[in-house]
């Protein structure tokens, strides 16, 4: 069960690093660190992920999400960030999955670090090639400080949820992948009807 747990968080955390490079990275590390200050069991970082609770870490982690955060609401940036991100996200998401509680000690590191950067630069991409452009040419690029709000928001409550309540992860995503099975179903039935009407 905690390696399913750990697993969940580590799904949780990598895709948040997918809308925020240094928001799941920034949870982690506060967290570990209270966790072992206050003999919490929550995340207990392992060597060498531990890094992260290391002050200096934690300092160039909030100035880092604060350049990411403004740099991400201006619409002369926000373009450039995003071609920046494309490679610090998965990179990011990566991390956030290896360092997971409990994780690295039962995955492969080399595992575990692919599966990082495939589900961050999964979502990254969803949200740089399909989302962002659709926002920017449907409200002249005036719905784009909301949505990048609303993206932070996601990603820091979906890092906390990770690493809190891992179970909600594995729920979400099992209710994501039904969800996902019945559309992909569903539009196949709308298709094949279409063909036989057609026919």
């Amino acid at each position: 069960m905690e390696l399913l747990l750990g697993i969940f968080s580590a799904f949780g955390l990598s895709a948040s690093a997918g809308l925020n490079a240094y928001v799941p990275l920034l949870v982690m590390a506060i967290v570990s660190r209270l966790s072992g200050a206050f003999g919490w069991n929550i995340l207990n970082l392992q060597a060498p992920f531990d890094t992260l609770e290391n002050g200096w870490i934690i300092s160039l982690l909030i100035f880092l999400s604060l350049i990411e955060f403004f740099a991400d609401k201006l619409p002369a940036i926000n373009h450039a960030n995003d071609v920046i991100q494309t490679f610090v996200r998965p990179a990011a998401g990566a991390l956030a999955f290896a360092a997971s509680a409990g994780v690295v000690t039962d995955l492969h590191p080399a595992f575990a670090l692919a599966a990082g950067l495939l589900i961050a630069g999964t979502v990254h991409t969803a949200k740089a090639a399909a989302m962002r452009p659709a926002v920017t040419a449907t409200t002249g690029g005036a719905g784009n400080i909301v949505v990048s709000v609303l993206e932070d928001i996601v990603a820091t409550v979906l890092s906390l949820v990770a690493v809190i309540l891992p179970i909600l992860i594995g729920g979400l995503t099992a209710l994501f992948i039904s969800w996902l099975i019945w559309f992909l179903w569903r539009r196949e039935n709308r298709k094949q009807a279409h063909q036989e009407a057609g026919l």
